[in-house]
């Protein structure tokens, strides 16, 4: 195989590796933000309650989604030479980083917004006395 191909594959790779993470996270925006349109409140309180409620939902399955996607580029990149196996490698890391924060961010998710909640309904009280 010519150093033309070889570079064609790595750029093919490369191209795949950045879009694909991205297009999946531009569809998530998008339709949580018409699901978030539709239920939108001025009050503070309610749309904390509503992004724990949507991390809850949806961040364990896009976890698991994460884990799998990590999977399939690790395992594609084992079809390639070492020089190329090292970038779907280090795009598999990658990803799985991102798929343990988003678990985190889910689980913790309850707590972070009852953090929240008491910290607001605080300082609302505060300028409520003065």
């Amino acid at each position: 195989m010519s150093i033309k191909n070889h570079i064609a594959i790595k750029g093919i790779a490369r191209s795949i590796c950045t879009k694909v993470p991205m297009i999946g996270t531009l569809i998530f925006l998008a339709t949580a933000k018409y699901t978030y349109a539709s239920a939108f409140s001025f009050d503070i309180i309610g749309t904390l309650s509503y992004v724990q409620t949507l991390l809850m939902h949806v961040g364990p399955l896009l976890s698991a989604l994460l884990f799998i996607i990590a999977g399939i580029f690790y395992a594609i990149g084992q079809l390639f030479p070492s020089y190329q196996r090292a970038s779907f490698h280090t795009t598999a890391i990658d990803i799985i980083i991102g798929a343990i924060i988003v678990a985190v961010l889910s689980v913790a998710s309850n707590g972070f917004a009852l953090a929240s909640t008491h910290l607001l309904s605080n300082m609302t009280n505060m300028t409520n006395i003065t």
